[in-house]
């Protein structure tokens, strides 16, 4: 009785921590990111529609292309993942996206390249676009500046400058929504217009409910980030548009709220990770499954999901069933990007960590400097 009391009143001063003053904790200001999504978006849109390119390339890409490469990491990198969730039933061209220092063989003259770095200096991107170069592939530079906008300038790569001092992982917009939109005006996609329009009204009215001044009581997110609070989260999308999806949600939690999360999809974890749960042991017991779900996805998908669920609920902590919002594929995808986005700052509340900060990460750079090659 004193335990189940306990838990009662650390329940409630977390619902008012979530409900106080949450700058205290974030001191950086990421809510301010966070709910000026659409804004960026905006801004972003308008940054591809004025973005141009040479004649000389517009050829060369509409004529003889054989493949698109998406270069980049982490932040950089999950733009590249939704964008091959998104075209995968309209562009008949492959996709790739590459994390790291090398290239595969198959880039050459006829690729385009895009090389995605928010900051300009990211060490593994900067190899991958020499050696892209070296291929003499057809390249698009997409970045703030730093070391990219030397090479850009320095090789008249076309260079699409995106603005300074937000952390890559708030600034999905600017990495996310020109890509579409150089792919239009090269002739690849159709146009995205009405889908664009649909998704920014649709991330509107979602920061109705998820916005930080919400009540915990009538705000999904931060009820979601109660339930994954001391658990370990494993965020289960499925082949098609939850697969980029279900890495941002695992890549937010890490980085916002410094906590460790993982993540895989259906169909696969069915012939693997499923088996993982046939022992009782302390490690299943701390998990807590959020399980992503498309409105419109496939109904295999979905038997698979709740079978699934059935198999495994007392080997685990609990369920957390996220679903898309809207009817255009575009806003489906972000309105679960979005609870993600969220869902990873309450839980850095929670938490109480600076969810902006990224220490582990700025140590790991200062000693590759030092062990600079």
């Amino acid at each position: 009785m004193t335990s189940i009391k306990n838990n009662k009143m650390k329940e409630e001063q977390t619902i008012k921590l979530l409900d106080g003053d949450l700058f205290k904790i974030d001191t950086e200001n990421m809510l301010g990111f966070l709910e000026n999504f659409t804004e960026m978006m905006k801004d972003a849109w308008q940054l591809g529609k004025e973005f141009t390119f040479s004649s000389k390339l517009l050829s060369i890409t509409s004529k003889r292309l054989n493949n698109i490469v998406i270069l980049g990491m982490g932040g950089s990198a999950i733009s590249g993942d939704l964008l091959v969730s998104y075209l995968a039933d309209e562009i008949s061209l492959p996709i790739s996206v590459i994390r790291g220092y090398e290239l595969p063989r198959y880039v050459n003259e006829n690729s385009l390249v895009f090389a995605i770095s928010y900051s300009g200096n990211t060490e593994e991107t900067i190899s991958a676009l020499e050696k892209a170069q070296d291929a003499k592939a057809q390249i698009i530079v997409i970045s703030s500046g730093g070391k990219f906008a030397q090479l850009s300038k320095k090789n008249d790569f076309p260079f699409l400058k995106i603005p300074t001092g937000i952390q890559p992982r708030a600034a999905l917009p600017y990495l996310f929504f020109p890509l579409l939109l150089i792919l239009e005006k090269i002739g690849l996609i159709e146009k995205k217009d009405y889908e664009y329009e649909e998704t920014l009204n649709i991330l509107k009215e979602l920061n109705q409910y998820y916005g930080g001044k919400i009540p915990f009581k009538e705000n999904y997110a931060k009820q979601i980030a109660l339930e994954l609070y001391q658990h370990i989260p494993l965020i289960y999308g499925s082949e098609g548009i939850l697969e980029g999806i279900a890495r941002r949600w695992k890549t937010q939690i890490n980085e916002n709220s410094k906590w460790p999360c993982f993540w895989s999809i259906f169909s696969e974890l069915n012939h693997n990770e499923i088996v993982g749960y046939e022992i009782d042991n302390q490690i299943n017991q701390m998990i807590k499954i959020v399980f992503l779900e498309d409105s419109q996805g496939l109904l295999r998908l979905e038997q698979r999901r709740k079978i699934t669920q059935q198999i495994i609920k007392k080997k685990v902590a609990g369920f957390v069933h996220c679903r898309t919002n809207g009817q255009g594929k575009l806003a489906r995808m972000f309105s679960l990007i979005y609870l993600g986005d969220m869902v990873s700052y309450y839980l850095a509340i929670i938490n109480q960590v600076n969810p902006t900060t990224v220490a582990c990460i700025e140590n790991l750079k200062k000693e590759l400097t030092r062990k600079k090659l």
